[in-house]
């Protein structure tokens, strides 16, 4: 099995070969060198026990840019002949795997297919560094980093945002409508549901006409919300679009 269930309990992993107290009956009837090699053995075990650790923030990047995601062991220990992996973590898919000393594609997620490449400069360090290229609204979420030794497994869990900032508003006047001028705010290319928002010189927030949200065929959204100008009401507003997630807008004015 590639990818064993975590086994970090220090008393299980030394239990797989037999320990030997000075003073036991059966250490005693040993020959010097089995006693030693013995203690040497269950020292290796011990030593090859670490720890993996992620950002300990999300990492961001923007639609169609790279992403970089680094993981490393604690102590510093090489990874050269480890596995080390990188998984999604809701179904543990793999995004890419390096085992044997070299990277192994069978088994990766078919949409990571020629857009992932392991950095290996600092691996004999216990740091690994995974690109992401052409980033994609989908590869937003949680990544579950992993190295297993022959004797020991451990895994840490990071995210990755993906910045889907849409397209500037693009405000057009639809003619009179109810008494007024109806004004449309459209943009596009979202990679999660936007907030769009009218809004008058101060800041404050008018109230919309309609609001449509929908999402394209490349699973980015688009955003549609009008607005009514009367000769009573504010006849210089803007539309503002924003990214919840991330808190990132953009934003465009019209004076009517």
């Amino acid at each position: 099995e590639v990818f064993p269930q975590d086994s970090a309990d220090p008393a299980t992993m030394t239990g797989k070969v037999p320990l030997f107290s000075p003073g036991s009956a059966v250490s005693s009837a040993l020959p010097g060198y089995v006693a030693l090699c013995l203690a040497l053995q269950v020292h290796r075990l011990a030593s090859a026990q670490f720890t993996v650790t992620g950002p300990d923030r999300p990492v961001t990047a923007s639609l169609g840019g790279e992403a970089v995601l680094s993981c490393h062991l604690s102590p510093r220990i090489s990874a050269e002949n480890m596995a080390v992996g990188w998984l999604r973590s809701q179904d543990s898919e793999v995004v890419h795997l390096y085992r044997d000393g070299q990277d192994q594609y069978g088994e990766q997620m078919l949409e990571y297919r020629r857009r992932t490449e392991l950095l290996r400069d600092e691996i004999t360090d216990g740091r690994v560094f995974l690109r992401i290229r052409d980033v994609r609204p989908s590869d937003d979420g949680q990544y579950k980093c992993f190295f297993q030794s022959s004797v020991f497994y451990k895994d840490a869990l990071l995210e990755l945002q993906v910045s889907g900032l849409g397209s500037d508003p693009d405000i057009s006047v639809e003619g009179h409508h109810d008494g007024g001028i109806r004004v449309v705010c459209r943009s596009s290319g979202w990679n999660s549901q936007p907030e769009a928002q009218w809004r008058d010189l101060q800041g404050q927030i008018l109230p919309s006409a309609s609001e449509d949200i929908s999402q394209e065929a490349n699973g980015l959204f688009q955003t549609e919300i009008a607005i009514l100008i009367t000769e009573e009401s504010n006849q210089k507003v803007s539309c503002c679009v924003r990214n919840p997630q991330l808190n990132q807008e953009r934003e465009s004015a019209i004076s009517i």
